[in-house]
């Protein structure tokens, strides 16, 4: 069983779940799941992210909102069922359907919760609280002019006027009225983004930087799959828009990676990019993720790689490395809950490989420790500070079990390492071999 202490404390206090993560990825803990996190800075200077909650690998999201809060990229706090749209705390009362991907705005102290629903005929809605973090309560419908689609947007431009972004395949927006719950139907554009020029999927999100206006939303250019996060610029809000490229690519973080839903934004003078990875060999199960983006002088965003740090510094060899960090798996492996706060590298096959970017070492490590579940086959570890593959620094050998229990194993390096690297691990046995891996730390 692991514990968190080195790379994270947690308490409960009454609905909110404090913990520390040192801004590795990802920023939430084992066994809570979010997706589609919309980021903001509000007044009084702390980070907000709005996102639907995963809870199964049979459909999307749930019936309830989580947010995370931080005021420093280190501690971040859950605020947990600010809004639900079933149960004891149901804030719809038109029906029970689950929640998708949400957005929040701020309007002279108010906080405006926008939601959508799998419900073409009443997909969205706003709910307010006087708080960012809830709860919210139900106010209305939003009528968007019979486009009735999901993944709503908010963004309040310099002169206060807000615009409302939505959209599956094409892109609609509109002005808001003041009261920041009524649609300006007579504004509607559609086509916006279109999936032929802008290769825009959904989950459109809107900001601005220096005058130019940047639309990030999930990206369909690669792989027939929208595990982009992309981007198109404009000098007018509501275009038109042309297209820029990607700014993160999620493919690779789980067998069965779908799809990608984030946004980006400025904290204490650093620009972010929010996003999600799959778990469980699913398109669900989600987990959020943050990397830190930069600009050229002509406000194009180089596209950056998901890493195991996120928001922080490298990762040290030295203390022990919880398995889940794990920013690229290829094969069968995959992350998964094996018991309450505890995840894993699960299902390991003969070939697999695993990516860590990026660990900290120093000449004086002497051995590699890990914790692993073996199948009833020994196996190797082989781990490498190169792709492909060049001079492995360390081979761990993972007896045969039998009794599916966790054992300790270590091995002593071949060579010293000195530096910041990726860590590459490559797995070797039977044909039918299913290994897991629960930490591993280097001494």
């Amino acid at each position: 069983m692991k514990t968190y202490r080195k790379i994270f404390t947690s308490l409960f206090i009454g609905s909110v779940f404090i913990f520390s993560c040192l801004a590795q990825n990802p920023i939430v803990p084992p066994g809570i799941y979010f997706a589609d996190p919309a980021a903001h800075v509000w007044q009084d200077g702390k980070f907000y992210v709005y996102g639907s909650v995963d809870e199964s690998t049979n459909y999307y999201c749930s019936h309830r909102y989580h947010v995370l809060s931080t005021s420093d990229m280190k501690q971040w706090n859950i605020h947990q069922n600010v809004f639900a749209s079933s149960g004891k705390e149901d804030e719809v009362p038109y029906n029970d359907k689950l929640l998708f991907a949400p957005d929040c705005m701020e309007k002279d102290g108010k906080y405006y919760l926008y939601y959508c629903q799998p419900d073409r005929e009443v997909a969205e809605g706003v709910a307010i609280s006087d708080s960012p973090v809830g709860p919210f309560t139900f106010s209305q419908q939003i009528n968007t002019g019979g486009y009735e689609e999901i993944d709503p947007g908010i963004f309040t431009d310099d002169d206060g006027q807000a615009y409302y972004l939505w959209g599956q395949f094409t892109l609609k927006m509109a002005k808001m009225m003041p009261d920041m719950i009524t649609v300006d139907t007579t504004t509607i554009m559609d086509h916006v983004l279109t999936e032929e020029e802008h290769y825009f999927h959904e989950g459109a999100f809107m900001t601005k930087r220096n005058g130019i206006y940047y639309l990030v939303f999930a990206d369909i250019s690669r792989a027939n799959a929208p595990t982009c996060l992309g981007y198109a610029t404009s000098h007018n809000p509501m275009g038109p828009y042309t297209y820029r490229g990607v700014i993160i690519d999620n493919d690779n973080s789980d067998p069965a990676v779908w799809n990608n839903h984030g946004s980006m934004a400025e904290f204490n003078n650093q620009w972010y990019v929010f996003y999600h990875r799959s778990t469980h060999n699913s398109r669900m199960m989600r987990k959020p993720c943050v990397e830190p983006i930069f600009f050229r002088e002509d406000g194009s965003i180089p596209e950056v790689e998901m890493t195991s740090q996120g928001a922080g510094a490298p990762l040290s060899a030295t203390e022990k490395i919880e398995a889940e960090r794990a920013c690229l798996l290829f094969g069968n492996a995959r992350i998964r809950l094996t018991e309450p706060g505890n995840e894993e590298v699960g299902a390991i096959h003969h070939n697999d490989r695993v990516g860590y970017k990026y660990i900290v070492f120093s000449n004086d490590i002497k051995k590699v420790k890990a914790r692993v579940r073996a199948s009833e086959k020994s196996s190797k570890i082989v781990l490498s500070h190169h792709m492909p593959w060049q001079s492995p620094f360390v081979t761990l050998d993972v007896p045969a079990a039998t009794n599916n229990e966790w054992v300790e194993i270590e091995a002593d390096l071949a060579y010293p390492i000195d530096g910041t690297y990726a860590l590459w691990m490559k797995f070797y046995g039977d044909p039918k071999m299913e290994l897991d891996l629960d930490w591993f730390v280097f001494e």
